[in-house]
């Protein structure tokens, strides 16, 4: 293994180490927690769409290179209702209830980390790729379909995410 190659796998595990414990401090914010209480100790969120009820969805996110985003739904009293882990395997099935526009799959989950066209012909589609990881282990991408024009979620699953890949790295 070459220099670069280790000290790029001791920044990644390090990185991953402070997503987790940011993670676990997100995850413990309590129900009811004014959101400027929330953004002092943990910065603002970087995406948020309005809600119907005057409310707003916030995500912080770490998309497109990171694997981790948190979401919360902030009512119109500017408190949050409870912030949860978004990027999961658990809460990715929300996708197979009701019907899921680009607009609100990008406020569920936030931006993705690429949109990519995949497929041929007739069965050409619009793809979303979110990294996270794979049952809290895989280096992963959650692909998102969204039909020929983009216009709503068909289907998804997860696969390996190529960044991860040691053979990209090594010369050979």
């Amino acid at each position: 293994m070459t220099f670069h190659y280790k000290a790029a796998r001791i920044a990644l595990a390090a990185g991953a180490l402070l997503a987790l414990s940011a993670c676990a401090n997100l995850a413990q914010v309590a129900p009811g927690t004014p959101l400027a209480d929330v953004q002092a100790r943990f910065g603002r969120p970087n995406f948020e769409c309005p809600q119907a009820n005057g409310g707003r969805r916030v995500i912080w996110t770490q998309q497109p290179m990171g694997q981790y985003a948190w979401g919360a739904n902030v009512g119109a009293d500017g408190k949050v209702d409870r912030v949860l882990p978004l990027l999961t395997d658990p809460h990715f099935k929300v996708l197979e209830t009701g019907t899921w526009s680009p607009d609100r799959v990008r406020c569920e989950f936030g931006p993705p980390a690429r949109i990519d066209e995949a497929g041929l012909g007739e069965k050409r589609e619009v793809v979303w790729s979110y990294r996270y990881k794979e049952n809290s282990v895989w280096n992963s991408l959650m692909y998102v379909y969204m039909g020929r024009d983009g216009s709503g979620v068909t289907h998804f699953h997860p696969g390996p995410d190529p960044m991860y890949d040691e053979d990209r790295f090594m010369w050979r």
